[in-house]
């Protein structure tokens, strides 16, 4: 009877509701990251310029930014080519250049989509006040495979999902093994993570048109740091793993990577993370590689994913010393329970 009882449908309901909340708190969380960044998509602060040094330009700067407020920051540019090169450099959103009868826009759309439309419904306001067509100019080259530039997103997307999801695995089947070699199949498993990404981003689906080996290399460091900190941290959390995973390599870094909105179109707490979020560091840096000619600090993202996988590194250290020290306990531990 009393066997029974303990087995009895209260017991289960509360080995159900245990493990309900995992995915309960990943619906919460989910929601919170994806609404809360993607919800309402205005500028911040977004850096536009009007081309010219004229009295005239600054006036029409000026107005601008009275009318938009703390929404955009306006300045001036010299010339045409001062516009393009800081377009290039990824410093600009957008340009307009004023003209009595063809006004133009200047955008990159590669580097994101979503801020181009932005600047060019801005600059599209000033010329309907004129009465003019506004002509929209696009400084960068789109791989025919992705026209709307949000390509390198879903293969961060499908790195992601390859990389903490192997994380599970080895978990789970190598409970077994010692740290050093889950450590190894976890690098040997990011390889064969980051080659299927860029087999699928590249020959398959012409995302990636060229640079390969250097993509591929960003991916594989991208993949490298998910599972050696998954790994590090499956030691300490255990079945809790999963859920941390998601919050850093799903809730917090889809949302901040620049893939659909980046930091000029969302508030403060998403586009800071954009700064060093391993996520922002592959899609922004594939960007530099793939449409700005490797600049628009690509040695800085680069920098940044080499420094998560440290940060994997050291952690897989801290969780090899706690694991030897709990086994040395186990093992003192043994004799007296015997």
């Amino acid at each position: 009877m009393t066997a029974h009882a303990a087995h009895g449908p209260r017991h289960h309901l509360k080995h159900v509701t245990v493990h309900l909340l995992t995915p309960l708190l990943m619906c919460l969380g989910m929601g919170l990251a994806y609404l809360g960044a993607f919800h309402q998509p205005e500028p911040h602060g977004m850096k536009v310029a009007v081309v010219g040094s004229t009295a005239r330009a600054q006036v029409l700067a000026q107005t601008i930014k009275d009318k938009a407020g703390d929404e955009l920051d306006v300045t001036t540019v010299a010339d045409r080519d001062a516009a393009v090169a800081q377009l290039k450099d990824r410093d600009l959103a957008g340009a307009y250049v004023p003209s009595a009868t063809h006004p133009e826009a200047l955008v990159a759309k590669a580097g994101s989509d979503t801020t181009a439309t932005a600047a060019t419904a801005v600059f599209r306001t000033v010329a309907d006040r004129q009465g003019v067509p506004l002509k929209v100019t696009d400084l960068t080259e789109l791989a025919k495979g992705d026209p709307t530039g949000q390509g390198i997103f879903f293969l961060l997307v499908a790195l992601s999902i390859g990389s903490y999801g192997s994380v599970a695995a080895i978990g789970a089947a190598g409970a077994g093994l010692k740290l050093w070699m889950r450590a190894a199949v976890g690098l040997v498993t990011s390889f064969v993570v980051s080659v299927i990404g860029m087999a699928l981003a590249g020959p398959v689906f012409h995302i990636v048109d060229h640079d390969y080996t250097a993509v591929w290399g960003m991916a594989w460091l991208y993949s490298a740091g998910v599972i050696t900190i998954g790994i590090g941290l499956h030691t300490f959390l255990k079945r809790w793993t999963t859920l941390t995973m998601m919050v850093l390599f799903v809730m917090l870094n889809f949302t901040t990577s620049g893939g659909v909105f980046r930091p000029e179109l969302q508030n403060g707490f998403f586009g800071s993370l954009h700064s060093f979020w391993n996520g922002a560091g592959f899609v922004e840096g594939a960007r530099s590689l793939l449409y700005f000619d490797g600049g628009a600090g690509l040695g800085g993202r680069v920098l940044s994913l080499v420094l998560w996988l440290l940060g994997g590194a050291v952690l897989l250290a801290v969780a090899a010393r706690a694991e030897t020290r709990w086994a040395a306990r186990r093992h003192l531990a043994a004799p007296a329970t015997a």
